[in-house]
């Protein structure tokens, strides 16, 4: 089988092609092309994918380009991993609106939407080329904020994409764990909400509830990250588990002073450190592999650490440094080429799943996945307050949408001014006209 990966030049694509090196089974992929449009990024991975694959029998070969016709021609699967503007364009996104008082996080608040603005057409053109060179081909979107380009590129390509995030898996993991399951792949996860938006309110092993006794055991339920994060009373007043990026939405002005008063910005620290790892590996004489896992090591152990210091939540713990959504994506990939079903928490149309919604919004809840593709599992009604949050997120991705397909600003301002962390007209039309100067993606804006 033939992989593209998109954005192949990432800093990430070293775990894809990792867990692909484990991939024994007969179907698995055996050609991987990585398409990027910055040729000295790509040619940094290809190194570290080389050294990956030494001493490994029939590693999957890698090819680069910069063509992407090229890379989608006769493609089985696409990964889709691009980060339109570079984290230069996401230092950006956290500049602007931090000077506006108001938070500007990759996928949520003012700088989700910036980002979603200028990505979404370039996902959208993305999808197009998928369905006239590859129509076969499934697409797994990787690309922030995931479930809003899922739902662009689904205009085009139905449910043949699938959007992935290791949030879910992560948090399931964590909760399965501290409840002493053996196998916490095995355990059930009622889970629904968008993506990044979204709350665990059952955990079943071996068909039995055990969320409620999490719940119910304080110190249990201060023991792992999101009990440290959010704190014990407020996830008891809950009564679930909210997804750690929930914490910009309940602690919104400690998390938004947090991020003013820090030394850089995530998207500052990001785009220095990954800076340095491209520039040393441009040194022959360097072990590539091992400069890369030394800069994910500090990348992940330093993961939402404005909003760790806010809560007095601490460090992360080891087992959560490993990264995760490689695994979600293989998975995914080994169940729908091999018919190997499987449940996995994805983002897909919503299909009157969540019955708030309609049919064609993309959310992320638990699926059944086949050769067919994933099929969102029927859940429970959302709260009130979680009701209410997901159809406004939803509305301003909406407005996202429009503002991308007819490229009028006046739609972009309502898209701002609707999310409930942006929270003044006013504000919505100078967060417009900042990014609108910093970012030339969105010259279409008129």
């Amino acid at each position: 089988m033939k992989l593209t990966i998109l954005g192949g030049g990432g800093f990430r694509v070293p775990l894809v092609y990792g867990a692909l090196l484990t991939d024994r089974a007969e179907g698995r992929v055996t050609e991987v092309v990585l398409h990027d449009l910055d040729a000295g990024r790509l040619s940094a991975v290809a190194r570290v994918l080389a050294e990956q694959a030494a001493g490994v029998p029939d590693a999957p070969a890698v090819t680069a380009t910069t063509d992407l016709d090229a890379a989608l021609t006769g493609a089985d699967f696409v990964f889709s991993a691009i980060r339109v503007g570079g984290l230069e364009g996401r230092a950006d996104d956290e500049r602007v609106a931090l000077a506006e008082g108001v938070l500007g996080q990759e996928t949520v608040g003012a700088g989700g939407i910036a980002y979603g603005l200028r990505t979404v057409p370039v996902a959208v053109d993305i999808a197009r080329r998928v369905a006239r060179l590859a129509p076969d081909a499934w697409v797994i979107n990787f690309t922030n904020p995931a479930g809003l380009v899922t739902e662009a590129m689904s205009r085009h390509l139905g449910d043949r994409v699938i959007g992935i995030c290791d949030s879910p898996v992560g948090l399931g993991r964590r909760i399965a764990r501290v409840l002493g399951a053996a196998n916490p792949r095995e355990a059930w996860i009622d889970y629904v909400g968008l993506n990044h938006l979204g709350w665990v309110r059952g955990l079943h092993i071996a068909g039995r509830d055990e969320l409620p006794r999490l719940l119910a055991d304080p110190d249990l339920l201060g023991s792992f990250e999101e009990g440290k994060l959010f704190g014990v009373d407020w996830l008891q007043s809950l009564g679930a588990i909210p997804n750690e990026y929930l914490h910009y939405y309940y602690f919104n002005r400690e998390a938004v002073r947090s991020y003013q008063q820090a030394e850089k910005t995530r998207g500052a620290f990001l785009r220095d450190q990954q800076a340095h790892f491209y520039e040393a590996v441009t040194d022959p004489g360097a072990r590539a592999l091992d400069v890369w896992d030394r800069t994910r090591a500090e990348r992940e152990a330093t993961y939402m650490s404005e909003n760790r210091e806010t809560a007095g939540a601490g460090e992360r713990d080891a087992d959560d440094l490993s990264g995760g959504y490689e695994k979600v994506a293989l998975a995914l990939m080994r169940a729908i080429a091999r018919d190997e079903r499987t449940t996995l928490i994805l983002n897909v149309r919503n299909r009157g799943t969540l019955s708030v919604l309609d049919g064609e919004a993309v959310i992320e809840v638990p699926c059944l996945v086949d050769a067919n593709g994933a099929h969102p599992v029927a859940v429970a009604p959302l709260p009130d307050h979680a009701t209410g949050l997901v159809c406004a997120v939803k509305a301003v991705e909406r407005e996202v949408l429009a503002a991308a397909d007819s490229g009028s600003r006046t739609t972009a301002v309502k898209a701002f001014a609707l999310h409930p962390l942006v929270d003044s007209v006013n504000v919505a039309r100078r967060l417009v006209e900042g990014y609108s100067e910093v970012h030339p993606g969105l010259a279409y804006l008129k």
